[in-house]
């Protein structure tokens, strides 16, 4: 799918499926936008030992055809209280290439996975909550917000209001429990 919009200055580019793209570039992509030591992040105990989610995952490539930016999306769970586990989508790392930053990327990247998610609830399959650990000020446009977690807790470190969701299935949640990921049968 082509990403392009020359009216308002947006950077053009092709979104693909992650998938088709070699893993060793998607961490030195990762590595380049976070840092060496993203693996310690909270983000990362989240969703430990989880395979992205293939149809909600994808990568940018700009008009020379190199990669520029990913979104991946992990399936996890919030435990309640009582130990059950509730399932979730959890979005990120959604990077972009430092200097290419800022040229919309990003919120291409959160458009798509987006647009697949609701295909998907075209297609029956039931939509899931989706939760995240990203600026409030960003992601608000496309629907997180921290209303729903406050009595939820993360295995590490996190600013509370940075601790985002969004989707209808957010009414059915436990008001309380721990993130992790999703329970192995």
């Amino acid at each position: 799918m082509n990403q392009t919009d020359p009216d308002n200055g947006a950077a053009t580019g092709t979104l693909i499926p992650l998938s088709a793209v070699a893993p060793v570039m998607v961490d030195a992509l990762l590595n380049r936008a976070f840092g060496p030591d993203r693996h310690a992040r909270t983000a990362y105990r989240i969703r430990a030992g989880m395979e992205a989610l293939d149809a909600l995952s994808f990568a940018a490539l700009d008009d020379d055809d190199m990669l520029v930016g990913t979104i991946q999306c992990w399936p996890v769970a919030l435990i309640d209280p009582k130990g059950r586990p509730v399932p979730l989508v959890m979005v990120g790392p959604v990077a972009v290439v430092p200097e290419r930053q800022g040229e919309g990327f990003g919120a291409g990247l959160m458009a798509a996975m987006l647009d697949a998610e609701a295909r998907m609830a075209t297609g029956g399959t039931t939509p899931l909550a989706q939760v995240m650990i990203g600026d409030p000020g960003y992601y608000g446009r496309f629907g997180f917000s921290a209303a729903a977690t406050a009595g939820w807790r993360c295995p590490g470190p996190y600013e509370p209001e940075r601790l985002l969701a969004r989707g209808a299935a957010l009414s059915a949640m436990p008001a309380e429990g721990m993130l992790g990921p999703w329970p192995q049968d």
